[in-house]
């Protein structure tokens, strides 16, 4: 019997879903996809600045992505073990100190050296944000604070390029490294001053290493975790081959400027919002899996119908067919996050962490794809939206099938 097996599943503590709590799980979820994508209209001007061609700054976002991956394996069970406030401050203080170390850069490598350090601080902040809410609530409480949680982590990258674009123009390409040190550092002192520690000595895993490695091995082979995590990892891989893909398709395809495109990614925000409202209120009415899975039918079609317009691709189309795709991942993502962590609450931080490792190497995957697949950028993008959102839907479906036999 595995560890996560003999240990009972704790109850959460009790506190109230408020604005401000909403709002630091909000920040937390948020700023790594803020740092990363905030920099994407400044790719020319960083290439003449430290005299690199272009396409290799491509590894400013493989690195960060592999290093955020990796390093959220080890902040979730130390979270278990020793509490989420040490991890949070620190891990916030490195990403500060990753970010100057970008904005104050002169080669390309100690750029890389520097989004690497971002990442593996504020990997600690993403993964313990899921953790945190699974501290404090339960259910359909879980299931909102989640929500409004990636609602926000969603919006980051829509937003953000407008935002590095805005900067770029006006203060240079290192002004976006200080304002994420800046937000970095608000959101130290928001927690630091507005929130206790959530995981108590007394929930907490007393766990060793070979235990943590079991635990993470059980975890892989729980039917509850691994279905549902794959689920939402695949789509979310699909949303970064989007982000990855949408500059080649919008500016070099279709003719749009680079102001153009910021402005496109900050209006499929309001797609993402409005599905991550409905999500809570859709999941109380038909239960979680149901919607989870129409949310996983949607970016379906929307892959479909992206395949359908790719080879006379026009914005309409293109638009329509993103706008299908992120509807449904408006969907299933916070149901699916919650229903993957709900039966781990004692080992919350852990399953956080294997969850955040499934979902940045799957981004990591969409994103190598959508450059190295010898086809065109639209092509592309609708073959990994459609083939990932397919695979999403026959591993969730395939978790259902397992509690129904679990059951019988």
């Amino acid at each position: 019997m595995s560890i996560i097996d003999t240990m009972p599943i704790a109850q959460p503590a009790e506190r109230k879903l408020t604005g401000g709590l909403l709002l630091l799980l909000a920040g937390l979820a948020a700023i790594g996809a803020l740092s990363t994508n905030i920099i994407l209209p400044s790719f020319p001007s960083i290439a003449r600045a430290l005299d690199v061609p272009t396409r290799d700054l491509g590894l400013t976002l493989s690195s960060f992505f592999v290093a955020f991956a990796v390093g959220q394996l080890f902040v979730g069970p130390l979270s278990d073990r020793y509490g989420r406030r040490h991890f949070v401050i620190g891990g916030l203080a490195v990403f500060i100190a990753g970010s100057i170390i970008c904005a104050l850069a002169e080669t390309f490598p100690i750029l890389i050296a520097g989004r690497i350090v971002q990442a593996l601080g504020v990997c600690a902040a993403s993964v313990l944000s899921r953790a945190i809410a699974r501290d404090l609530f339960d259910g359909e409480q879980l299931a909102k604070a989640l929500s409004l949680t990636m609602v926000a982590m969603a919006a980051a990258p829509g937003f953000s390029p407008l935002l590095g674009s805005a900067l770029d123009t006006q203060f240079g390409w290192r002004s976006a490294f200080v304002v994420v040190a800046a937000l970095g550092a608000a959101l130290v002192l928001y927690y630091a001053f507005g929130t206790g520690e959530t995981h108590p000595a007394n929930r907490r895993s007393a766990a060793s290493l070979r235990a943590v490695m079991h635990a993470y091995r059980s975890l892989l082979l729980d039917a509850r975790f691994i279905f549902p995590a794959l689920a939402v990892s695949l789509v979310i891989g699909g949303l970064y081959a989007f982000f990855a893909a949408a500059p080649a398709i919008l500016i070099v395809e279709l003719g749009l400027t680079p102001s153009q495109l910021g402005l496109f990614f900050a209006t499929t925000v309001f797609v993402v919002f409005g599905s991550g409202l409905l999500a809570p209120r859709l999941a109380h009415k038909w239960g979680a899996r149901s919607i989870a899975i129409l949310g996983i039918v949607l970016t379906v079609l929307g892959g479909v119908v992206l395949l359908a317009v790719s080879g006379s691709a026009s914005f309409l189309g293109f638009a329509a067919a993103i706008a299908i795709f992120l509807l449904g991942m408006g969907l299933v993502n916070p149901l699916g996050t919650a229903i993957t962590l709900h039966p781990f609450g004692q080992k919350a931080g852990l399953a956080s962490a294997l969850l955040g490792f499934l979902q940045m190497a799957c981004a990591a995957l969409g994103t190598a794809l959508t450059t190295t697949l010898p086809l065109s950028p639209v092509l592309s993008l609708s073959l990994i939206l459609t083939g990932g959102s397919i695979l999403a839907l026959i591993v969730f479906l395939r978790q259902r099938a397992e509690n129904n036999h679990g059951k019988a």
